[in-house]
C-alpha cells in the first residue's frame, strides 16, 4: 500500500548494469525484474527502487544522500561486500545507537550498512 507524502521509489545510476545485479544479489539476495537493457528494478530490499544505465556515479564527498541498508551480520556483510568487488570507504566504526560501514560498489556508488 502506498502511503501519502512517504519515499515509495529510489533511482540509483549505474554505469555496469549486470555486473550491479550481479554484485546486490551476490551480497544482499535482491532479486531484478529487468525493463529492457538500461534498467533493471531491485525487488525485496526494503524500498522498491531501480538501477538504470549511467556514467555517473555518486559518493558523500559530491554531497549526495547515503542510501544506509541493515545487517544482522555486519562483519560478515562487510566481508561480502569486499568479496563481490566492492571497496571499502569506512571500516566498522560506532556511532550513536549501533555501528555501521561505508562501501563503494563496483560503480564507485557509496553505500553505508548498519547493525545495533
Amino acid at each position: 500500500m502506498n502511503r501519502h507524502n512517504s519515499i515509495n521509489y529510489l533511482e540509483i545510476p549505474v554505469k555496469d548494469l549486470p555486473g550491479t545485479k550481479d554484485f546486490f544479489g551476490r551480497v544482499f539476495g535482491w532479486q531484478f525484474q529487468d525493463y529492457g537493457p538500461e534498467y533493471s528494478c531491485f525487488l525485496d530490499a526494503g524500498i522498491t527502487g531501480g538501477f538504470y544505465q549511467s556514467p555517473q556515479s555518486f559518493n558523500l564527498a559530491q554531497g549526495c544522500p547515503l542510501i544506509v541498508l541493515y545487517s544482522a551480520k555486519l562483519e560478515q556483510t562487510q566481508q561480502d561486500v569486499l568479496d563481490a568487488g566492492g571497496t571499502l570507504v569506512k571500516a566498522i566504526f560506532s556511532f550513536p545507537g549501533g555501528r555501521r560501514f561505508h562501501f563503494s560498489d563496483i560503480n564507485g556508488n557509496e553505500y553505508a550498512v548498519w547493525s545495533e
